[in-house]
């Protein structure tokens, strides 16, 4: 039987433009091996190499995570401690990212400015200079993500609108909350956080995003324009 060798095959059917094309989740487990390993043997392409690893585990990915790096290199001719290591680690964070999804659909749904303020409060202790954090939320109240947006001076801290829309979209967000700290303490917004927070509703309306909240958070509590009727 010729090899799978990658270079024989054609250009949309290999793996690396697979990914590129946005088809990530069209390769099969051997495919997802072969791009960590690169490489095959002499007479076995790095297809087959990961199709006979496959095999022997019954197509079990997670008997593969049995092995230690020394028992895949001793057992796989072309299988280094390098490419064994490699492998051990991606299976590991794959199992990593999916506990991750379950405990973040297990998560309470954020339905109040107080949950909100209480998940988020960590990332301002004690800062001595302003920043701006977003909480990107799904439909079920749960939260996608948390992004730093800027930094800035003890005063204020320059806020890109079009970057926090950006954020929304490619994490497909339903909702976001908008957090900043004082770090003088005053839980009084000025009048250029009232004009940020205008800005950014305006522009998340336009491509159907809620803005919920907007969170000023000081080392003492928090205001909450949701809570205000301001938002």
């Amino acid at each position: 039987m010729a090899s799978k060798l990658i270079k024989d095959l054609d250009a949309g059917d290999r793996p690396r433009e697979k990914v590129l094309a946005g088809r990530l989740k069209d390769l099969t487990n051997a495919e997802l091996m072969a791009l960590l390993f690169a490489t095959g043997i002499k007479g076995k392409s790095v297809i087959e190499l990961c199709d006979d690893i496959l095999r022997d585990n019954g197509n079990h990915l997670s008997l593969v995570t049995r092995y230690t790096p020394q028992e895949l290199s001793a057992k796989y001719t072309g299988i280094g401690p390098a490419k064994a290591i490699t492998l051990l680690a991606a299976l590991e964070l794959g199992a990593r990212s999916v506990a991750d999804a379950q405990s973040l659909n297990s998560a309470p749904i954020i339905g109040s400015a107080k949950a909100a303020y209480n998940l988020m409060s960590q990332h301002f202790i004690g800062l001595k200079h302003e920043e701006f954090w977003v909480l990107f939320i799904n439909r079920s109240g749960h939260e996608i993500r948390r992004e730093r947006i800027s930094q800035g001076g003890v005063a204020s801290t320059v806020v890109d609108v079009k970057i926090i829309l950006r954020g929304a979209i490619q994490c497909l967000a339903a909702s976001i909350i908008l957090f900043h700290n004082h770090p003088s303490g005053t839980l009084v917004p000025s009048p250029q956080d009232d004009d940020l927070t205008k800005r950014i509703k305006k522009g998340a309306e336009i491509i159907d995003i809620t803005v919920h909240d907007h969170i000023i958070v000081t080392d003492g509590g928090y205001y909450s324009y949701g809570e205000h009727g301001r938002i």
